[in-house]
């Protein structure tokens, strides 16, 4: 598996990964300093491999290194913050 670097596609307002001729992506909408995640696809083909994980790590990340607070309204972000608890001071309170 090639490793390719997590681009911000910010015209499709999407994360993208491409994997063995995939591509992954973590569909997002920025609302002033809160990045909403709306929706994660990885192809079947590469599932199962890390790919998703890799991508909301660098998504999460890049939201830490822009200040922005996170609301994951897609459950696999929302679980990957879960089983990662150093990413929950990101998250948006209520």
């Amino acid at each position: 598996m090639s490793q390719q670097p997590v681009r911000d596609n910010r015209a499709e307002q999407e994360l993208e990964l491409d994997a063995d001729g995939y591509r992954a992506i973590a569909a997002y909408q920025r609302e002033g300093g809160v990045i909403v995640f709306t929706h994660t696809h990885v192809p079947r083909a590469i599932e199962g491999r890390g790919i998703g994980g890799r991508l909301i790590r660098a998504a999460l990340d890049a939201a830490r290194d822009e200040g922005l607070k996170v609301v994951p309204q897609c459950p696999f972000v929302a679980a990957y913050i879960e089983r990662h608890p150093e990413y929950r001071d990101l998250l948006v309170r209520k």
